[in-house]
């Protein structure tokens, strides 16, 4: 027979579990915060970006045909950019203690539909060092596209430069504590309703009426020692009551 669960089922598990699910979720945004603020290292962002354009005394007239070459050019340049051909030179110039796969790790590039403009991104845990990566970085792959492409059309549109605010592109707590909030949200909550499907213990008279198909005629409670007292006591003062009726 297949088991089903109401909405009233659902807010009873979870109010039965409500400590559970609290404890849980607060545990997880806590320790979020507690890695981002004290073990992972903040990281700063530096961007330059670069134009792909013929300059205007190698046209004779503005050329459209030119324009969307150049358009089309721009992925192909994302991905020299990344080379080992550009980066080992790089490392070389700036003598770097990274291989130029690891400087492709701190590296992203980043292209507009239909631009001739794209964008060079560098993290680094140094903003001074980020800043001198993005520059050397656009200068040597402008220094060797003419003869890795053997066509001259690249130019530095703007240095590198940090975000406006001086503040780190990573990690960012806010996000990092929302996400472990719902995260623990959900898995406290699954664990809820797990927990109460393994429990098939029985504790209610609605259990019982389940599990039997039978009505419940009647039910034995449990009495405390104080409650058994107070009983004796009341059973004394209803004799003693009667005796002095009769009386």
């Amino acid at each position: 027979m297949e088991e089903t669960i109401s909405l009233q089922d659902i807010f009873r598990i979870l109010k039965k579990r409500l400590a559970m699910i609290t404890v849980i979720t607060l545990l997880a945004t806590a320790a979020s915060a507690i890695i981002t603020y004290f073990f992972m290292t903040p990281k700063y962002e530096a961007d330059t970006e670069i134009l792909v354009n013929q300059s205007l005394k190698d046209q004779t007239q503005f050329n459209m045909n030119v324009v969307q070459a150049n358009v089309q050019l721009v992925n192909t340049y994302s991905d020299i950019i990344k080379s080992p051909t550009i980066l080992k030179d790089v490392i070389d110039k700036l003598h770097l203690d990274l291989t130029p796969d690891e400087l492709q790790g701190q590296l992203s590039v980043e292209s507009k539909q239909n631009s001739q403009v794209f964008a060079v991104s560098v993290r680094d845990e140094n903003p001074a060092k980020a800043l001198k990566i993005a520059n050397t970085i656009a200068e040597v792959f402008a220094d060797k596209i003419p003869t890795i492409m053997s066509i001259d059309n690249v130019s530095i549109l703007s240095k590198a430069r940090l975000a406006a605010d001086g503040h780190p592109v990573a990690p960012k707590p806010t996000l990092n504590m929302a996400i472990a909030f719902v995260v623990g949200l959900m898995v406290s909550v699954g664990l809820a309703f797990l927990l109460e499907y393994l429990d098939n213990t029985i504790k209610t008279e609605e259990d019982i009426e389940q599990f039997l198909e039978l009505p419940v005629l009647g039910a034995v409670m449990e009495a405390s020692a104080n409650d058994l007292r107070a009983a004796s006591k009341a059973r004394a003062a209803r004799r003693m009551g009667g005796e002095g009726v009769e009386a």
